[in-house]
């Protein structure tokens, strides 16, 4: 490649859209933020997309830049090898040939993967993880995902739904997920679930940020929900370590923001749920919000070299 080759990447949110021109080594050249406006229906959003993608694929070529490939990230389940979104809740994608559209409208090849997921893939060759094999994302913000990134590579799974984390089972019985069944580490450990239980308990609303921080001050119905949920993610993570033996956990997501108040407590139940397994490292993310634009770049670099 030359060093003025760019990836133009593009992160699809519910609420918004970040956008980047990445070069090969993962240095970003310029950066755009963008509504997603999703309540303009999934056919809208798909045009926004494109439209914005054709803009920076146009302004890199104006700089000199010569646009490669375009990656794209978008929430909810991503069938990566066809290219294709098949279902999103936040943004009403069912089904899409997002890689399809993107190929006939720019002319570039193109990568679709699932957010989480490219993500890991930043974080694992870019960011906290960088220099281990196995590596463990996880992004708790709303709900909780997960990606599982083996030298440098992350596991799609056979439908495309691989590291759903948030729905591995951790109280039978527990509180109802938005899947629909009791008892998920989602349901549980999530910023949201953290912010139900302590409005249940308290009966004034917190966001989970304020809950740490009222868990840290002593509070007693916040140092309860909070090590709830601490608890919680540890059985999640034992079991995952028990399947998978990676080297680093990379915590993102927006409960993440608390640090040492969630770092330091996670750190010692997961030790003590350790018996013959190795303990993984846990670390937080490096990259905050520029991890999804960087795996999509990383992505569709990939993808040329297949």
């Amino acid at each position: 490649m030359s060093a003025n080759d760019v990836v133009v990447a593009v992160d699809v949110g519910g609420t918004g859209m970040k956008c980047a021109l990445v070069r090969p080594d993962g240095t970003v050249v310029r950066t755009e933020r963008h509504p997603t406006g999703a309540e303009r229906g999934p056919d809208a959003v798909v045009e926004s997309i494109l439209d914005i993608a054709a803009g920076l694929a146009g302004k890199a070529r104006a700089d000199g830049l010569n646009p490669v490939a375009l990656g794209i990230a978008v929430p909810g389940v991503v069938d990566q090898a066809a290219g294709v979104a098949v279902w999103s809740a936040n943004i009403g994608f069912r089904d899409v040939p997002l890689r399809d559209l993107a190929v006939a409208r720019l002319g570039l090849p193109t990568a679709l993967g699932h957010d989480v997921r490219v993500g890991g893939l930043a974080e694992a060759r870019l960011g906290a993880g960088r220099g281990t094999g196995h590596v463990l994302f996880v992004a708790i913000g709303t709900g909780i995902a997960a990606a599982h990134v083996v030298d440098g590579s992350a596991a799609v799974g056979a439908h495309g739904a691989a590291g759903e984390f948030g729905h591995i089972l951790v109280r039978p019985g527990g509180p109802l997920c938005g899947c629909g069944r009791p008892g998920c580490l989602e349901a549980v450990a999530s910023a949201g679930a953290v912010a139900r239980r302590y409005a249940e308990l308290a009966g004034t609303a917190a966001t989970a940020a304020e809950v740490a921080d009222r868990a840290a001050a002593g509070e007693s119905a916040a140092r309860r929900v909070w090590a709830e949920a601490v608890e919680a993610l540890a059985d999640g993570l034992a079991s995952v370590q028990a399947l998978f033996d990676v080297e680093t956990v990379v915590i993102g997501g927006g409960l993440a923001q608390a640090g040492p108040r969630l770092f330091d407590p996670l750190g010692a139940a997961l030790h003590e749920r350790m018996t013959f397994h190795r303990e993984p490292r846990l670390v937080p993310a490096a990259l905050g919000d520029e991890a999804g634009c960087l795996g999509a770049a990383l992505l569709a670099l990939d993808s040329l070299e297949k």
